[in-house]
């Protein structure tokens, strides 16, 4: 998988952070929340991102 860096809040690598990649698919980094209390199954996460990082994303016509 081939993956681009589209946005992310700060310049180091453990920042919130949005990519594209070839699939036609974007991953998002940011902090795993634990206190959701949600059934999430085990082959799937929830991912916390703030949402300056989407607002900052669609300004820049990034998605």
């Amino acid at each position: 998988m081939k993956v681009t860096k589209l946005v992310s809040t700060c310049d180091i690598t453990d920042c919130p952070t949005i990519y594209a990649t070839d699939r036609g698919t974007l991953l998002v980094q940011g902090e795993t929340p634990t206190d959701h209390g949600l059934q999430i199954p085990a082959h799937e996460t929830l991912v916390e991102i703030p949402m300056e990082l989407i607002q900052k994303a669609i300004r820049d016509n990034l998605i």
